[in-house]
C-alpha cells in the first residue's frame, strides 16, 4: 500500500453519497468538465487572416493604357461576333489594403461606355478601371 491510499484509507471505501436533489453527473459530462477550450475565441481566424497575402493593384502606364483602349476598341467594333476573350482584372479585398488578380474568360456582349464596365454573355461585369490586360482566347493581345 502506498503512502496516499494509507493517508485516505478511512474514507476510501465508503458508500457514495447520493444526493436526492441532484442527479448523478455521467462520465461523459464530466471529463468534458477537463477538455481543452480556445480561451481566446476567434484568435485563430484572426491570425488566418492577417496570413492571407493580397496584391497592390498595378497602376497602368502610358503604353498599357494606349494598348488597353486598342483593345476595347477592337472588341467594340467586332461587338456583332460577341468576341471570346481572357481579362485580367483586379479585386479589391473586402478586409484588408490590396486585393488579388483574377482572369475571367467569355464572350463580351457589350462594352458600356457610361458605366465603363464590359458585360459578358452571362452577363459577367467587370470594372474597365480594374482591367489589367485583354487577350483573345488563343492567348494573343487583341
Amino acid at each position: 500500500m502506498n503512502e496516499t491510499n494509507f493517508k485516505y484509507n478511512d474514507i476510501i471505501n465508503l458508500p457514495r453519497h447520493i444526493s436526492e436533489k441532484r442527479q448523478h453527473m455521467s462520465n461523459h459530462d464530466r471529463a468534458a468538465q477537463f477538455m481543452p477550450f480556445a480561451a481566446l475565441t476567434g484568435f485563430g481566424a484572426m491570425i488566418n487572416e492577417t496570413s492571407r497575402l493580397t496584391s497592390q493593384k498595378h497602376e497602368l502606364n502610358g503604353e498599357e493604357l494606349r494598348l488597353l483602349n486598342e483593345n476595347l476598341n477592337l472588341i467594340i467594333e467586332n461587338i456583332r461576333e460577341k468576341p471570346e476573350i481572357n481579362v485580367t482584372y483586379f479585386i479589391n479585398d473586402k478586409e484588408k489594403n490590396g486585393g488579388r488578380y483574377e482572369t475571367f474568360s467569355g464572350n463580351v456582349r457589350r462594352v458600356d461606355t457610361f458605366n465603363k464596365e464590359i458585360i459578358f454573355t452571362d452577363n459577367f461585369t467587370i470594372k474597365i478601371k480594374d482591367i489589367l490586360m485583354i487577350e483573345t482566347v488563343q492567348g494573343e493581345e487583341i
